[in-house]
């Protein structure tokens, strides 16, 4: 696997300057062929936020609301490419880095899943 990552910038409507991370896994054909075995295209690798989802409508009306900027990554958004905007420089590197790992623990997983139904030798 390899983790390819493209920042960016750009103005928006109101002046401020938006930032941008395109991220995307070139994966091997035995990754792809585990991602599909093991079925782990929807698997959450990074959500931005987490909250408590109240009850009732205010609570429906408040999911709704923070689904809209929560910003989810899946194994299957990796694999195909995304973009993500941030307001600031910091934001934007706080989740390139949230990525960063999450791609090495799919990878992990990855690996552990192509050791499955044989035998792994580790020099010590």
């Amino acid at each position: 696997m390899r983790l390819i990552l493209r920042r960016d910038q750009r103005t928006g409507m109101l002046g401020k300057v938006v930032f941008s991370l395109d991220v995307r896994a070139e994966l091997t054909q035995e990754e792809q062929a585990n991602i599909f075995r093991y079925k782990l295209a929807d698997t959450e690798l990074y959500a931005s936020h987490e909250i408590d989802p109240g009850s009732g409508l205010l609570g429906a009306a408040s999911r709704l609301a923070f689904k809209a900027v929560t910003i989810r990554i899946s194994v299957i958004d990796l694999a195909r490419g995304k973009r993500i905007e941030a307001k600031d420089v910091l934001e934007l590197l706080a989740i390139e880095e949230h990525i960063r790992q999450a791609a090495q623990n799919l990878k992990d997983v990855l690996t552990a899943a192509s050791h499955f139904g044989g035998e792994e030798v580790i020099e010590i």
